[in-house]
């Protein structure tokens, strides 16, 4: 495979416009789990052959379903020892400056848009406890529009990030 790497962007068809054929699940569920199979492998393991599994992998990353391939790394080998998620409540008018600044971050992983408590949920990778307080007073507390924090530092990780294709239980 190619070393494509695209902005993570909605599926162009929902769901049932081919997408979800079982031949399609199968190439997304092999890819996500090792996006190195090359097309010879891909093609014998969906059981056609590469001509037709180029263009469906192709069709899938065209159509957003495939967002781009990459290494995993290890967080702990690269100094990142603390996993920390951050519940934050933000004045409704500043959503968008709010956004534009989380998504610009260096720390922060993941965010989310949340209903209950607080408006956002964040993940931040940091190397210690001495870097999270640094983030949180220098940096989170001070985004556009921030009015409380709430922070929960994993004390273990049982389960990195599984895999999307998982959660179908595609086989």
């Amino acid at each position: 495979m190619s070393a494509h790497r695209s902005r993570r962007r909605a599926p162009k068809t929902a769901s049932g416009k081919g997408f979800d054929s079982r031949t399609n699940l199968l190439i997304l569920k092999t890819l996500e789990e090792d996006a190195r199979t090359t097309l010879s492998a891909l093609a014998q393991r969906i059981g056609i052959s590469k001509t037709p599994t180029w263009a469906r992998v192709k069709a899938l990353q065209d159509g957003g379903a495939i967002t781009g391939y990459h290494a995993e790394v290890s967080p702990a080998a690269v100094g990142l020892n603390l996993n920390a998620f951050i519940h934050v409540t933000i004045r409704s008018t500043q959503h968008v400056e709010f956004e534009r600044a989380v998504v610009g971050h260096h720390a922060v992983l993941e965010c989310h848009t949340t209903a209950g408590d607080s408006d956002y949920l964040l993940h931040v990778l940091v190397p210690d406890v001495a870097a999270l307080d640094s983030l949180l007073r220098l940096e989170i507390s001070r985004m556009p529009g921030v009015e409380r924090i709430s922070t929960t530092v994993a004390l273990k990780t049982i389960k990195w990030r599984g895999g999307v294709m998982r959660c179908l239980k595609v086989t």
